[in-house]
């Protein structure tokens, strides 16, 4: 608790790594550096391909120096053949400043490499490719849920859900504004203009408009409870 979770690759797990820390404070409200990324290349290689980048150990080992990663950190380096240097070279600097590692890879020989290249190995078993080693395809595709599912996990353990809903969303646009005032419907048993009208009293935050509407409080108790709960809405509403 407390840390921050860093994912790092190169070429298209870099990419998927740079996409799902983007993706977390409009889910999640989450601040950008809890979940943050690292990509061989920079940001130059997010919009090219930079093939290169990937086999650079030197690159690795900066990148996490530079990123201030550190004990209380979980890093999880991308890798679908498991055999990256950028992301190995990652990994083990990230180790020895303290965090905790994580490989995920589509590669099984990887969880046997001796020594272990993390503290612990994922294995998405995808099989061949349609095209032989073109890893942006199967594996791809199974790196995008895994990661999609480590991040809902995480932010779920932290209360940032109640039960499939998705609580803490960032109310920024025309879409989430509206998405926001159909959770308050829903959890608090209120109309659309009643829900619009207490999001509005708390800049859009769903459960402290939902803990004001259920237990007749105002903003700043509703605000109070929340965070002697951690945050936890089923903590305050049951």
């Amino acid at each position: 608790a407390g840390g921050s979770l860093v994912l790092c690759g190169a070429g298209t797990s870099g990419r998927l790594a740079v996409a799902e820390a983007a993706e977390c404070p409009p889910t999640f409200r989450s601040r950008p550096e809890q979940v943050r990324a690292l990509i061989a290349g920079g940001r130059p290689a997010l919009g090219r391909a930079i093939e290169g980048a990937e086999d650079d150990e030197a690159a690795g080992r900066s990148a996490v120096q530079e990123d201030g990663v550190g004990a209380g950190d979980v890093f999880v380096g991308i890798s679908a053949s498991g055999s990256a240097p950028f992301v190995r070279a990652a990994l083990a600097e990230a180790a020895r400043r303290g965090a905790h590692t994580a490989l995920l890879t589509c590669n099984p020989l990887a969880a046997r490499h001796e020594p272990p290249l993390a503290h612990e190995t994922i294995v998405l078993e995808v099989g061949p490719e349609l095209l032989a080693g073109s890893s942006r395809l199967k594996a791809g595709t199974a790196t995008k849920i895994a990661l999609n599912a480590l991040s809902t996990a995480a932010f779920s353990r932290l209360g940032k859900v109640y039960g499939a809903l998705m609580v803490d969303v960032h109310a920024t646009n025309r879409k989430l504004r509206a998405r926001a005032r159909r959770l308050v419907c829903r959890l608090a048993q209120v109309q659309p203009a009643r829900a619009e009208a207490l999001l509005r009293a708390v800049d859009w935050r769903v459960k402290d408009a939902v803990v004001m509407a259920r237990l007749g409080v105002g903003p700043a108790e509703a605000a109070r409870r929340l965070a002697a709960a951690g945050g936890r809405l089923r903590e305050v509403i049951g």
